[in-house]
């Protein structure tokens, strides 16, 4: 079992930055790829950025390339998620995941383990 918390979560204004975190226990974090999902209400969940076991693959989705930034620190069992230049349309729940995979993956259905989600609004 892993267990995934996010925080970070809040409300900001168009333009501003956000910085996510996901704290994970368990079994071996260096084992499992991670992720970061969204899911705004009535839309599917939906692959913001994920990262390889070693952090050296990534993915993006194009709607955040060049704003949102993926990393994580194996030692201390983190990974987070630095989101620049909001937009109202980054609205959503944005879900902590891990794979137990060594590259990274943008589909939901190969990650394993899932935090509770944190909930960012982005304002106009």
């Amino acid at each position: 079992q892993v267990q995934l918390v996010e925080s970070g979560g809040g409300l900001v204004q168009a333009g501003g930055s956000l910085r996510l975190s996901c704290a994970a226990s368990g079994r071996t974090f260096s084992n499992y790829a991670m992720g970061w999902f969204r899911q705004a209400p009535g839309k599917e969940r939906e692959c913001v950025t994920a990262i390889s076991r070693s952090g050296g693959n990534t993915y993006y989705a194009d709607s955040v390339k060049g704003r949102f930034t993926i990393s994580r620190d194996n030692a201390n069992n983190m990974v987070y998620l630095q989101m620049n230049s909001l937009k109202p349309e980054d609205t959503a729940v944005y879900y902590c995941a891990a794979a137990n995979r060594y590259y990274s993956s943008r589909h939901p259905n190969e990650y394993d383990y899932w935090g509770q989600g944190t909930q960012v609004t982005v304002s106009s």
